[in-house]
């Protein structure tokens, strides 16, 4: 399937021109999608796929979030808990409302693309996935998380959460959240009660990444550190985010050895 990037990404630019560019919350989703979608790609090419693959991958990327703008204009929110399922509202853009054909003609890969959108923010993939289109799921979901690390020290987490700057200094960590982390898996929604949950959270899917490029970019970018570079008033806090930053020093120099 031959994959015109170009295409694909004024298809994009032309979708988001309806948002206002001007907001910052929208900025935030332009930008993280192309960051996304080139990380899809660098992924991709890690693991030797051809470049029609490394397209498909790139394109995933391009993608993913396009509900985000909706739900933005919708419920001025990117958190789905009070909103919608942003990647469902991003299936339903994409493919019920069909602007899917903006970005290629050919529909052979609506099936993939579709899976790859509809669970690339789900705490786990169904089994039932064929392993070609669970390898395009992973690489999304890596790419995804790689740079929501990124999105979490570049914006202000005040902006992203609604929440004030008092609130987020003085949050405690919630019990349910640490033991998550500690299992070394990422965190459910249900369990964040307090702002700084969202931080241990984040950190968290570092423990989900599947492919060893993923761990590269993680180690090379370094969003990782300077999110748990956490700024509290609360010493039990504190003290959380010290031994989270031990522990993943730990566990990642166990996965490289």
């Amino acid at each position: 399937m031959k994959i015109d990037r170009a295409r694909a990404q004024k298809a994009f630019a032309d979708y988001a021109a309806h948002y206002n560019a001007a907001d910052a919350k929208v900025k935030l989703k332009i930008d993280h999608t192309y960051r996304v979608a080139a990380l899809c790609a660098r992924i991709a090419q890690s693991l030797a796929l051809s470049p029609e693959d490394v397209d498909l991958a790139w394109l995933s990327g391009i993608l993913h979030d396009v509900g985000r703008f909706e739900q933005l204009r919708r419920y001025n929110t990117f958190i789905d808990a009070q909103s919608v399922s942003h990647a469902a509202l991003s299936v339903a853009v994409l493919f019920d409302e069909g602007r899917i054909r903006d970005y290629l003609d050919d529909a052979g890969a609506d099936a993939l693309l579709r899976t790859a959108v509809e669970w690339h923010s789900a705490f786990r993939l169904p089994e039932a996935l064929d392993d070609r289109t669970r390898l395009f799921c992973q690489i999304l979901r890596d790419a995804d998380k790689i740079d929501i690390l990124r999105v979490n020290v570049e914006t202000p987490m005040e902006e992203i959460y609604n929440v004030s700057t008092a609130a987020l200094r003085r949050s405690p960590v919630t019990p349910a959240v640490l033991d998550a982390f500690y299992a070394h898996h990422c965190v459910l929604h249900s369990l964040k009660q307090y702002p700084a949950d969202n931080a241990v959270g984040h950190a968290s899917l570092v423990f989900e990444l599947c492919h060893p490029e993923s761990l590269r970019i993680v180690d090379e970018q370094g969003w990782l550190w300077r999110l748990l570079d956490f700024k509290t008033d609360n010493p039990d806090t504190a003290a959380a985010f010290a031994a989270i930053r031990d522990e993943l020093h730990r566990w990642l120099h166990a996965q490289s050895a």
